[in-house]
């Protein structure tokens, strides 16, 4: 079994080099066949360069913005048995890959698996609240995929999907350009096989966009989006901030 981890960046030169060290740290402890696919989507600044600098590192070009679309155009460009989605200012924590092969190994059944987000950014009570988020989001995966059988959960940045199981969903939905396109992708591939949403599998990210929008207000976009695609087929918010354009004026 090959794994291909994607990561699209947009304008991410300052992000993208400690994401790709971390993920290279990790491949030098595995034995599994991994490739490290960057996604440059239309960027303007050094994101290319960054990139470059990591030899093994399969660059490609994607002029259309859009994250769906880099997501797409990444896994066209990938030949992984299993493709994992991976954000520019995220970092996976050591154990990270050895925790995707064990579970995709395990059980052929399972056609996509996440884990949640932590924030070493921000107060530890604040990610207190964060899990408490995921555990009643936990809920409602369990009813929604296991009972009612028209959702999922998986967290943006860090799910991992099965080739075969993705082919026959038609690949990601490249009409939507960031919330919901998670929950699209978990609507979609749930009907052919088990979704997994694992507390071990956690990712290290940026909390730039809570301390850009607030945590409360983008909370609730993520919860109103992913609950709008599961019963309308499509997200409810079509429009997204520049994330970098709020760090540069703070």
């Amino acid at each position: 079994m090959k794994l291909s981890i994607v990561i699209p960046a947009y304008n991410e030169e300052k992000y993208l080099g400690k994401c790709l060290k971390a993920v290279f740290a990790e491949i030098e402890k595995t034995t599994h066949e991994v490739e490290v696919i960057v996604v440059d989507n239309a960027s303007t600044d050094k994101t290319s360069d960054v990139a470059k600098t990591f030899p093994k590192v399969k660059l490609v070009y994607e002029p259309k913005k859009g994250l769906s679309q880099a997501r797409h155009s990444g896994y066209l460009a990938s030949n992984g048995d299993i493709i994992a989605n991976v954000d520019s200012d995220s970092t996976i924590p050591p154990g990270w890959i050895e925790k995707v092969f064990a579970e995709f190994s395990k059980n052929s059944r399972l056609v996509a698996l996440s884990g949640p987000y932590y924030y070493p950014e921000m107060p530890k009570l604040t990610n207190f609240f964060i899990h408490v988020y995921y555990a009643i989001g936990f809920l409602g995966h369990i009813i929604n995929h296991h009972f009612l059988k028209v959702g999922a959960m998986l967290q943006g940045g860090n799910f991992i999907l099965r080739r075969t199981a993705l082919e026959k969903i038609g690949g990601y939905d490249t009409s939507i350009d960031f919330y919901g396109e998670d929950t699209d992708i978990a609507v979609r591939i749930q009907k052919v096989g088990l979704v997994k949403f694992v507390f071990g599998l956690k990712m290290y990210t940026s909390s730039r966009r809570f301390q850009g929008e607030g945590i409360f207000l983008t909370g609730i976009r993520y919860v109103i989006n992913h609950f709008w695609v599961i019963i309308f087929k499509k997200p409810f918010t079509k429009k997204f901030k520049d994330i970098r354009i709020i760090e540069k004026s703070n």
